[in-house]
């Protein structure tokens, strides 16, 4: 936020006066409430006096270090300035519009370079002609052939012909096997191999390949499990393939990842030449090692034995399925390593689900993924891994720069929410700070805090300047780097573990096996339908026939019933009916003389149907994963699952575009679609959210995504008696539907209300359906009975899941939000207690189900109420 230029409170009294409240919540200790007045008062922002800011990560990160020779715990406060503050639906066209916004965000953040800049180093040794120009193949060759025999070799074992555009043709006229015939590794990498008939028929010549890669070309694109055996069979000595370990890898593999056996070192490996003794260290990691216990860890074969490598102390086998092997047999192998000090293992994995186990078998292990044995122990974690390494921002040369910034972003915002003494924001407010701030990185034991902080120079909320304040809770000495705790206050008890998962990369396979257990669970509910039982509710009519007074703070209810057989009572204790919009509680009952005997347009428990995270809890425990309920997920209990689900998809290359919608918010505040993990878990910290899957293909109106919003009446829970209103009505998005990424943004591109936001464009249903079937050549009666059947079912599980549901004097009116997707089944969205009926009220229309009659919007509420009270069955449908 820009500063102000109105006059700072007078004296330090009226500061802590106007700020008390925010200076409670920030943390900050009262010894620096003072200095932090005279900094705001003259605008002193000094920490670039006692802090630098540096590089890291090969330039992906910064970091912030302490420059001052010391600096002790609670000795000082700094400002930190916010360099970007926005509401998250104008973030991309503020990086747009905003001259230089962009530029900033991208150097803070670190995107602002390629990628592909600093990849020199790695490759070949090939040195290219002066005049720049790429190397030929045969240029490469020929360099190979003579640096062999410089380095005293007398032949070639190793040979890297890596992104020399390669093809079909030019790999056959080379001839490598009669150039080559001793050939140990042969790197085809990046290259533009298309056909497998002619790579499988070239490399299979060499008899002795041991390595061999071919990632980075276009015939990976259709390869299969067939083509690898082929290789296998043609090359019998092949260990790695495409990085991975075949089920041939012994020796020759575990000296290439031991660092043993290389270009440099590529002399074939002798059995007796013990080349593995030198060995401390062995990372085989994400190898795709389906099992230790097999010629490599065979006694008889001694290669991966304490014989062999007798000096093994950290070894790492993270991302290997491992899956023959027993937990007894893996544990057998390890336990012969007699220097085996350090491990790194998935958990939970082929060690099974408990770090605590693991050490307990492995008594020699000193450290455990990172984390010291005894803390382990101590701490009684079974779940453990400190090595956890940063998420850093991805993206391509090609990908322009505010692109970048929106998908790094969620590593860097902080984010608080406005509120005054009469209300609160409904959108939350995200920032990032300043190059100084946003440089702290984190850490479980920081050695500083930080907190927003609202500077109100003139007592209120509209003079309001923000920043983050900064000051140190250890004592931190010169060349320290300088962390905060990202989740500060939040503990195991609210998933700490899971969401640092937004920051970090934690262990895949714990969330996905967590995801399976939760899938599982899902799989195994089943609730069967019950049948339509004649009405077992009365008619409320009286018999003096007077009528039955009804209380209401519905405008539209006063306005248009009109029926005879009711009358408007401004007093709720003197009413037959109250039909409120708020919740009517025991309090309420009491405060407004409301008796059991009063009928209510509310059920007791209904938050299981019109609470979203409940409503999906409810469809849950009765039917697990129904079609027409997308994976959904309660984000402040299930984040872990999430995130496994997330992972798998990932893994499987299966689309990964979310929604999450608050708990208990209508209107599609606060709501956001995203295919970003970070952002979803960051989403988190501005309220209570369901995260469910995006209906990415749904079925469109002229290219336009649209949902239905449905009246359903319910006279009784138990047994269940539910009424369709014969209208219903389509609302419609403004902008042509698109999964672009920059749609995302835009709400009248993927969202549907626009009766608060957007251009409403009211479209009548009768015209909608007939112009739907003619486009997409269906028949509605079709979808509509699907959609009958859905919400059917939803009631169903709501009695059967909360049977505390009934109550013989409550009556109500439910809005159900479906959308269809592109094979035209139906999707339920939400469910909403009391909905908005203005379109129902305002519009007559024709009834798409039952004959066409007219219904008259004036008549709406007087056929709702005809219906739930008097026991009438016009303009609605049994369900």
């Amino acid at each position: 936020m820009p500063a102000t230029t109105a006059a700072a409170p007078q004296t330090y009294e009226d500061f802590v006066k106007v700020h008390g409240v925010l200076l409670a919540a920030s943390g900050l200790p009262r010894s620096l409430h003072r200095k932090l007045f005279d900094k705001l008062t003259s605008e002193t922002f000094d920490g670039g006096a006692y802090f630098q800011v540096e590089r890291c990560e090969d330039g992906r990160q910064r970091r912030l270090l302490l420059a001052s020779e010391s600096l002790p715990q609670c000795s000082d406060v700094f400002l930190v300035d916010h360099a970007w503050t926005f509401r998250l639906s104008d973030a991309y066209k503020q990086l747009l519009e905003v001259p230089g916004l962009a530029q900033r965000m991208g150097a803070l953040m670190c995107v602002d370079v390629d990628l592909s800049c600093d990849a020199g180093e790695g490759g070949g040794d090939e040195v290219a002609p002066e005049n720049g120009s790429k190397l030929s193949v045969m240029e490469v060759i020929d360099n190979e052939i003579r640096d062999a025999k410089e380095r005293g070799y007398d032949s070639v074992k190793w040979l890297e012909l890596e992104e020399l555009d390669i093809d079909d043709d030019v790999l056959l006229s080379l001839d490598l096997s009669s150039k080559f015939p001793d050939l140990l590794a042969l790197s085809l990498c990046g290259n533009k191999l298309q056909k497998a008939e002619t790579v499988l028929q070239e490399v299979t010549k060499f008899k002795n390949l041991r390595a061999l890669w071919l990632n980075d070309n276009p015939i990976l694109e259709n390869w299969d499990g067939h083509m690898t055996e082929t290789i296998l069979r043609g090359c019998p000595r092949l260990e790695i393939f495409n990085s991975r370990f075949t089920s041939n890898f012994g020796e020759w593999a575990l000296g290439f990842c031991g660092e043993v056996c290389d270009k440099d070192n590529q002399g074939f490996i002798h059995k007796g030449d013990h080349p593995l003794q030198s060995i401390t260290s062995l990372d085989l990691s994400n190898r795709s090692i389906q099992s230790l216990i097999n010629k490599a860890f065979s006694l008889l074969e001694l290669a991966f034995t304490p014989v062999e490598i007798p000096n093994l102390s950290h070894l790492i086998i993270r991302g290997n399925p491992l899956e023959p092997n027993s937990v007894s047999e893996l544990l057998e192998v390890l336990k012969g390593f007699p220097c085996l000090q350090s491990l790194e293992v998935d958990i939970p994995g082929p060690l099974g689900e408990s770090a605590i186990e693991i050490l307990e078998s492995l008594p020699r292990l000193s450290v455990l993924n990172g984390v010291n044995a005894s803390k382990i122990l101590e701490t009684g974690k079974h779940v453990i891994d400190s090595i956890l390494q940063p998420r850093l921002p991805e993206w391509t040369a090609e990908e322009p720069l505010p692109d970048r910034v929106i998908n790094a972003m969620w590593l860097y915002l902080m984010t608080y929410r406005l509120a005054d003494e009469e209300k609160i924001d409904e959108t939350s407010v995200w920032y990032v700070m300043d190059e100084l701030g946003s440089a702290l990185r984190h850490s479980d034991e920081p050695n500083f805090r930080v907190a927003p902080f609202l500077f109100m120079p003139e007592g209120k909320l509209e003079s309001a300047v923000s920043y983050s304040i900064l000051w140190p809770i250890q004592n931190v000495q010169n060349g320290d780097e300088c962390t905060r705790d990202f989740l500060v206050g939040i503990g195991e008890d609210r998933q700490r573990s899971a969401r640092l998962t937004a920051y970090f990369h934690t262990p895949e396979n714990y969330f996905i096996q967590e995801y399976k257990k939760f899938f599982q669970n899902l799989q195994s509910k089943s609730v069967p339908s019950s049948s339509v039982k004649p009405s077992s509710t009365k008619s409320l009519h009286r018999s003096d026939g007077s009528a039955l007074r009804v209380y209401t703070d519905i405008p539209h209810v006063e306005e248009f019933l009109t029926r005879p057989e009711f009358v408007i009572t401004n007093e709720p204790k003197d009413a037959d009916i109250i039909w409120t919009s708020m919740q009517v509680d025991d309090e309420t009952k009491k405060a407004a003389g409301i008796t059991d005997q009063q009928y209510i347009n509310q059920f007791p428990f209904e938050a299981c149907l019109v609470m979203k995270h409940h409503l999906a809890e409810t469809i849950q425990k009765a039917y697990g994963s129904p079609e027409w309920l997308q994976p959904t997920y309660n984000l402040e209990t299930n984040l872990t699952q999430l995130i496994g689900d997330y992972f798998v998809r990932k893994r499987d290359g299966i689309n990964n575009l979310w929604i999450l919608k608050p708990w208990n918010m209508a209107r599609t505040i606060d709501t956001t679609v995203t295919d970003n993990l970070s952002a979803i878990i960051r989403l988190m910290e501005t309220g209570p959210k369901i995260c469910q899957k995006y209906i990415e293909q749904p079925a469109l109106f002229q290219g336009k995504k649209f949902d239905l919003r449905y009246i359903v009446l319910v006279r009784d829970m138990m047994p269940l008696e539910i009424y369709l209103a014969d209208v219903f009505w389509v609302r419609l998005a403004n902008n042509q539907y698109t999964l672009e990424k920059h749609s995302l943004f835009e709400y009248e591109t993927h969202f549907t209300v626009m009766n608060y936001r957007g251009r409403l464009n009211h479209k009548n249903t009768p015209d909608f359906v007939k112009e739907f079937e003619q486009e997409h050549r269906v028949k509605w009666l079709d979808i509509h009975q699907r959609i009958r059947n859905m919400i059917r079912s939803v009631f169903e599980a709501a009695a059967h899941v909360h049977p505390e549901m009934h109550s013989p004097t409550s009556r109500a009116m439910y809005g159900v939000d479906v959308m269809l997707d592109s094979s035209f089944q139906p999707k339920l969205l939400e469910i909403t207690y009391c909905p908005d009926c203005t379109r129902a009220c305002k519009y007559d229309t024709e009834a798409v189900v039952g004959g066409g009659e007219v219904v008259k919007g004036s008549d709406f509420f007087n056929y709702v109420f005809g219906c739930l009270f008097l026991d009438e069955t016009t303009h609605v449908k049994p369900l």
